[in-house]
């Protein structure tokens, strides 16, 4: 990745964070169903948290216990790190980590709301998963949703989720994995890589660089699910949408003007390819020895 597709990435993810998108809009609520969240866990969090995003439901096969800590790579708006923050607990720790300062920010005003202080086991970090700022041997469990696939090393993030874990911890992944090689023009579409798609590892890959890493007991497993589920969210940009109130819709800078949105334009995307063709949702479950 170039210096200018990384603040491209940057730019977009933080035009989402900057949208108002949120599980009160029908085709965001919609897209998390689709890829494995239950109405129940999105009713229990921040409306905000979910934007979209998701390819899958890592939370739900972590196998997460009380007093566990936990880190989100990729946090969002924080969907994964309130959802685990649940299963581990009080006497537990739901770390996530961010590269986008919006995003951060954002999952940060998710965390206080309703009682305008973050929680004491939910903690949130600027930085980029490929350096993670935690000690080595210090992680349960490492959770990421839809996001290595950015990353422009994976091997080094690979490297860091072995560093941080402790012994017997466990990493649980959801994320985008090629099924065939892209056509040219979809593998050098910029939006195609925003979204996760021209930057998925080939799907046999997977495995060897998880114990080339020093991980162990890989599972790479197909969810089958669609990805055209994502169009569900054009034209839901939260300034644009009826559902968003006049407050959030001033505070939002994405309509107005000739820039697309990430969704709009992955939204495009979709409709030049049937990205199923040649790329699947999948869950990758490993233990570190």
């Amino acid at each position: 990745m170039t210096d200018s597709t990384l603040n491209i990435v940057k730019d977009k993810y933080g035009s989402v964070a900057a949208s108002g998108l949120s599980s009160r809009h029908a085709g965001v609520h919609a897209v998390a169903e689709a890829f494995g969240y239950t109405a129940d866990e999105l009713a229990s969090i921040p409306a905000g948290a979910n934007m979209g995003l998701s390819c899958g439901n890592p939370t739900a096969f972590a196998n997460l216990r009380e007093g566990e800590t936990v880190v989100d790579l990729g946090c969002g708006g924080g969907l994964d790190v309130f959802l685990a923050a649940k299963k581990v607990g009080p006497a537990g720790k739901a770390i996530g980590i961010d590269m986008t300062e919006r995003m951060i920010d954002l999952a940060r005003r998710n965390a206080m709301t309703g009682t305008g202080e973050m929680p004491g086991n939910i903690e949130f970090h600027l930085a980029t998963i490929d350096k993670l700022p935690l000690e080595d041997d210090s992680v349960d469990c490492i959770v990421s949703n839809c996001v290595i696939n950015l990353a422009p090393d994976k091997d080094a993030v690979f490297r860091e989720i072995n560093r941080v874990l402790k012994p017997g911890g466990r990493v649980a992944v959801s994320d985008l994995a090629l099924k065939q090689p892209l056509p040219e023009a979809l593998a050098q579409d910029i939006m195609a890589y925003v979204g996760c798609i021209s930057g998925a590892l080939p799907i046999e890959s997977i495995e060897p660089k998880l114990t080339a890493a020093g991980l162990a007991h890989v599972q790479v497993q197909d969810m089958k699910s669609d990805l055209n589920a994502y169009a569900q969210v054009e034209n839901q940009s939260g300034c644009c949408s009826p559902a968003m109130d006049k407050t959030a819709a001033s505070a939002s800078s994405c309509c107005g003007g000739s820039e697309p949105t990430m969704h709009g334009s992955l939204t495009e995307v979709l409709k030049k390819y049937d990205v199923n063709d040649y790329v699947a949702s999948v869950r990758v479950y490993a233990v570190k020895p």
